[in-house]
């Protein structure tokens, strides 16, 4: 009997691999970048990184993969199986991660507590990042554009700016990103997977941040006021918008006729004339329009909804500027005779 985990051992092979677990030991060293490993099997898996070899393919779609248990997660999106399922209200996860993320829903427990004001967080990122409000020091500077940081992790992420590297791969589609954070985000447009539930409606959501900006409509919190005018909104985006229209700044310009937008939006659908370029397509006729918009408008030919009603005498119209038009009959005032 080995007294250190009270485990007993048949081979003495596996007792003495136990015993250099509990002392720390790693016999087995990568010759390529010297990292050791407890057992050769693990030193085995780590020198496929070197090798580029994926020896585990997807029977399905032929993909290949690294390591065995990333190829079982990728079988995960053929199948639609959701194996982690949470025991309160029977939601199911792809991944393990979210699924104990998604318990401190009901727990309301958060185990991430600042050591300063006692503020606790459901995730580590969370806390780190409100770590900042008291310390303040950035004391990590990219040598490149002088920018500073507070962790040395937040500057390596910060250089692939500059390197245009990519490390974080999407084993399904190829698609890389600079950030994990990133990648873990594209995953769930794979598997539809939606872990941030709305307590109020219980609609649920991708990415935190929309969970957010969500509750934003619940509460009716509009945090961003405009200091010119008063005016407030519910999301930054928009009140950065608006304050364009008091500086007239218009910072966002075409590179092949120099016309100018206040808005990122609004170039996009400019370059469109440009490019001749029409990606909203009508499933029903298969005419193609530039702007998103203007299918939704087109659609309303073949629905026969008339969403825009008039106040006055209840008359219909499948579009504003016809209503507008409308109106003026009834304002309209007569000449004098």
């Amino acid at each position: 009997m080995y007294k250190v985990c009270k485990n007993s051992f048949g081979q003495n092979k596996i007792l003495n691999r136990n015993m250099l677990i509990h002392a720390g030991k790693k016999l087995h060293v990568c010759e390529l970048c010297n990292k050791s490993f407890t057992r050769k099997s693990i030193l085995s898996s780590h020198m496929l990184i070197h090798t580029g070899k994926k020896p585990h393919v997807c029977k399905i779609c032929n993909k290949s993969f690294t390591y065995k248990n990333n190829l079982n997660i990728h079988i995960l999106i053929h199948t639609g199986e959701k194996p982690h399922a949470c025991e309160l209200c029977n939601k199911s996860f792809v991944y393990k991660r979210h699924l104990k993320r998604h318990r401190l829903i009901h727990t309301g427990e958060k185990p991430h507590v600042c050591d300063i004001c006692g503020k606790s967080f459901t995730q580590k990122v969370s806390l780190c990042k409100h770590l900042l409000n008291h310390t303040g020091n950035k004391s990590h500077v990219c040598e490149i554009c002088k920018k500073s940081f507070p962790y040395e992790c937040n500057l390596n992420s910060h250089i692939l700016i500059h390197t245009g590297e990519k490390p974080h791969v999407c084993d399904v589609c190829n698609k890389s990103f600079t950030r994990k954070g990133h990648l873990d985000r594209h995953i769930l447009t794979h598997t539809g997977e939606k872990p941030y539930v709305c307590e109020e409606c219980k609609k649920s959501f991708a990415q935190k941040y929309n969970l957010k900006m969500h509750i934003l409509i619940h509460t009716g919190e509009k945090p961003h006021v405009c200091e010119i005018c008063n005016k407030s909104f519910r999301y930054k985006h928009i009140f950065n918008s608006h304050i364009l229209i008091h500086t007239r700044e218009k910072p966002h310009a075409c590179e092949l006729c120099n016309k100018s937008f206040a808005i990122k939006g609004s170039l996009k659908k400019h370059l469109l004339i440009h490019t001749g370029e029409k990606p909203h397509a009508c499933e029903l006729c298969n005419k193609s329009f530039a702007i998103k918009g203007s299918l939704k408008k087109h659609l309303l030919i073949h629905t026969g909804e008339k969403p825009h009603v008039c106040e006055v005498c209840n008359k219909s119209f499948t579009r504003k500027t016809h209503l507008n038009n409308h109106i003026l009959i009834h304002t309209r005032q007569k000449p004098c005779v």
